[in-house]
């Protein structure tokens, strides 16, 4: 007896086929020098509350297993590294002059609580910190919010940040010294041989992308004979987007919307004051990938970010 076929629509054939892909968990557990980040049991990244009187955070373990950020000075032997800009901590958020004082530098930004710690989908570890004087009078306070999420291909952290002039009016000067700054594994940079990339969403590379204001910046490169980069996005509710990148091919990548002086022409001027008791929005997303800014599809998750209301 003819028995006649069922067809189904393509989308649920692959549904009963293929396998169901459970979302990767991404835990966030406080420890007595911060939070550890893992994704599926295995570390993604580490806050550290106080490194040299930053927090920062290091490692930074990328899609393919492999740190993605420089290990020094937090470590001295990791091969092929240069032992320069002792101040540049893997990942991390100062600037070089705030009413005078040079926090990229040397003074301290304290850690005082953690105000929520969350795994799920996402991890999620949100902090208030003080900008400290060298005599230990407040300057300023900060609030910020890291966001830890992942993909098939990708690894992703937001870090929406609120400054706020707690104490008095705050003068962000202007200076190329600043302000959310990565520093890239030793074999990604420009300099490296056989060396990484330097890509903006304008189409500007190497040292042309230095100075430049774009919503994105993408720094590619080898690590253990794999490319792999680093993207920043900048948000369009952040202050002055699009930001301008003092991005370097000897490996730092820093988003600052102050150093208009530098960036753009002498005469220019980037500084900003906050009056007291005013704020200022401050959002990023770390974006790593596998690949070249193509093979990350770099610009469409731009886009995506892009739509997030914040």
């Amino acid at each position: 007896m003819f028995q006649p076929r069922l067809l189904l629509p393509a989308a649920v054939v692959a549904a009963l086929i293929l396998p169901r892909l459970a979302a990767a968990a991404v835990t966030a557990e406080k420890t007595d020098r911060g939070v550890v980040v893992k994704v599926d049991g295995q570390l993604f990244a580490e806050y550290r509350t106080d490194v040299n009187g930053q927090p920062i955070l290091w490692p930074i373990i990328g899609p393919t297993g492999r740190p993605v950020t420089r290990a020094y000075p937090m470590a001295d032997d990791v091969a092929n590294e240069k032992h320069d800009h002792p101040h540049h901590r893997s990942l991390w958020f100062t600037h070089g002059d705030v009413n005078g004082l040079s926090f990229w530098h040397k003074e301290k930004t304290e850690h005082q609580e953690f105000l929520r710690i969350a795994s799920g989908q996402q991890a999620l570890v949100a902090t208030r910190n003080d900008w400290l004087a060298p005599d230990g009078k407040r300057v300023m306070e900060d609030k910020r919010t890291l966001t830890f999420g992942t993909d098939a291909d990708a690894r992703w952290i937001d870090f929406d940040i609120m400054l706020t002039a707690t104490d008095g009016p705050v003068k962000f000067g202007d200076t190329k010294e600043g302000t959310f700054g990565v520093r890239v594994a030793g074999t990604m940079k420009v300099d490296a041989k056989p060396g990484g990339r330097i890509v903006t969403s304008e189409g500007k590379t190497d040292k042309a992308a230095w100075g430049k204001a774009a919503p994105w910046v993408d720094y590619h490169g080898p690590i253990d004979g794999k490319t792999v980069g680093i993207a920043i996005f900048n948000h369009p509710s952040s202050f002055r987007f699009p930001t301008y990148w003092h991005v370097r091919t000897y490996g730092l990548f820093a988003a600052n919307p102050f150093g208009l002086h530098d960036f753009v022409r002498k005469g220019a001027d980037g500084s900003f004051v906050l009056e007291k008791n005013e704020s200022m929005p401050l959002r990023y997303r770390v974006y790593i990938h596998a690949g070249d800014e193509k093979e990350g599809k770099v610009a469409e998750a731009y886009a995506r970010y892009a739509e997030i209301a914040k």
